[in-house]
């Protein structure tokens, strides 16, 4: 069996909430949530309000079409922008721009909505032919899926590492070989899939993009668990194990964030998974593998959009921390001038790595405008070591307040007058305050403040491996400047030796 992926007789192009709410629950994904399987993820408590916001994303869309939609290169429709394969500097700009209107609208708390995929599966497109090197099949795989992905704007999720269960050694050599999402079997129609995967990010979703691994070792032991293909969230034998939501079904007064950007984490399941050649990239190959999102653009692409969401969250954790200190009157204390100074400091140095990448950014060889890697690697090594300062920041400012804060029934209840006149604060009465105080608990005390934190840790994997792998990469730029430096010492050493000479 195969998957069931609708097919419009007309594509629509970009589109709009209802269409995106309508396809959802015309063919929902396969979830699980608290041992039961989930009807509808439009109407679930534990999803909703996560669906509600992407929805109104597409909503958005329209409402600022001017910058965040092109016209298709094939169809003559409006599509959205982070589908565009930018030729020019200013074509790559006009896509960040798309972005940050999205990322605006969540405070860059949805690092996976649609447009971080979207980068991913043009960057595949643009560089097919590497792909293609070897089976031109999986390069024309990827830019048909990619047509089929921009003209119908569908909404994916992804999945990438390997179950967490024995880390000392590979997939292969786990207690079960198929743990680890692997191939079980190869037919001429297509192949088979058993085991799972972490982390689907963003489950209640249309398609579900599979990528290669990036850390396969072996190209005969790995070679199993070497793949890319791109799947409908409704194939048979697929399915999604959601983690406890973050989403309490509590009003945005009381949970304002969690009630509004939970995005959902899941494991996937592929029991005995059909994957159609048609659907297929990357296959067997591990340097490939370990290749394509470096040689593609795609980690580029990426990363450039992650950047945008990074500018956006940085804002918004400033403006909240400036709002905090203005309704307490705390601003009269250098420590809190010390702590908004460092919040700039982040905010502005993200701005500059998004300027940098995009005023260095140079046609790769596909033809395409690829951001400059240098400042874009250093912004997503540098990220998950500011963000969890920035909240440890938020609960400084707001120290006890910050768990003191009454709730929607407290303040629309009997004692009314008490939170009016205890919960006041030096510049906001007690209603403009509690709210603000329940935002700034929902950032940095809640369960969803909390998943945001560990998302920023880990959100290229592992930050050791990470700067294990920019020391690498940059490794001959390193070198350069140490031969400056070795230069200067070998100066001294000559002249040092050239007076003994003299002396003696």
């Amino acid at each position: 069996m195969t998957a069931t992926r609708p097919q419009p007789t007309t594509a629509p192009g970009a589109r709009r909430g209802e269409q995106f709410l309508a396809r959802l629950r015309e063919s929902p994904p396969n979830l699980w949530y608290r041992g039961e399987q989930v009807k509808d993820v439009t109407t679930h408590p534990a999803l909703r309000g996560g669906v509600g916001t992407l929805a109104r994303l597409y909503d958005l869309q329209w409402e600022r079409a001017d910058e965040t939609l092109y016209t298709s290169p094939t169809s003559g429709r409006k599509v959205a922008k982070s589908f565009m394969m930018p030729r020019t500097q200013a074509e790559l700009r006009g896509v960040s721009a798309a972005m940050k209107v999205w990322h605006d609208y969540t405070r860059g708390l949805m690092g996976r909505v649609p447009d971080y995929i979207n980068r991913a599966i043009t960057g595949y497109a643009a560089g097919a032919a590497f792909l293609g090197d070897g089976d031109p099949r999986f390069g024309e795989n990827a830019k048909r899926y990619y047509e089929y992905m921009r003209e119908n704007d569908l909404c994916l999720t992804h999945t990438l590492v390997p179950p967490q269960a024995n880390r000392a050694v590979n997939s292969a050599r786990q207690a079960d070989p198929y743990l680890s999402a692997r191939i079980k079997e190869e037919t001429d129609a297509g192949i088979v899939i058993r085991g799972c995967r972490m982390l689907a990010t963003l489950p209640m979703s249309d398609e579900l993009m599979v990528f290669p691994s990036t850390v396969l070792k072996s190209p005969e032991e790995d070679a199993p668990y070497a793949f890319g293909f791109c799947i409908a969230n409704n194939t048979p034998g697929l399915r999604f194990i959601c983690r406890e939501s973050v989403d309490y079904g509590r009003t945005h007064f009381d949970h304002p964030l969690g009630s509004r950007f939970e995005e959902m984490d899941a494991v996937v399941v592929f029991d005995d998974v059909f994957v159609p050649w048609e659907s297929v990239f990357l296959y067997r190959d591990v340097i490939k593998c370990n290749q394509a999102y470096a040689r593609t653009g795609a980690l580029a692409h990426m990363t450039h959009q992650v950047v945008v969401k990074n500018i956006a969250k940085s804002e918004f954790i400033l403006g909240l921390a400036s709002l905090l200190v203005n309704s307490i009157g705390a601003e009269v204390f250098q420590h809190i001038h010390e702590k908004l100074a460092e919040l700039w400091v982040n905010l502005e140095t993200m701005k500059a790595f998004l300027r940098a990448a995009e005023a260095d950014a140079a046609l790769d060889e596909w033809g395409v405008m690829r951001p400059a890697w240098n400042p874009l690697d250093a912004a997503r090594n540098l990220f998950p070591r500011l963000y969890p300062r920035m909240v440890e920041i938020i609960q400084q400012i707001g120290a006890s307040g910050l768990v003191a804060m009454p709730t929607q029934q407290d303040v629309t209840g009997p004692l009314v007058e008490d939170i009016k006149k205890y919960y006041q604060a030096a510049r906001a009465d007690a209603f403009d305050r509690i709210p603000l105080f329940r935002l700034a608990w929902d950032t940095a005390m809640s369960a969803f403040g909390s998943r945001q934190v560990l998302y920023e840790r880990f959100f290229f994997g592992d930050p050791v491996r990470m700067a294990g792998a920019l020391v690498s990469g940059h490794n001959d730029q390193i070198k350069e400047y140490a031969a400056r430096v070795m230069d200067l010492v070998k100066e001294g050493r000559d002249e040092a030796f050239a007076d003994a000479a003299k002396s003696s």
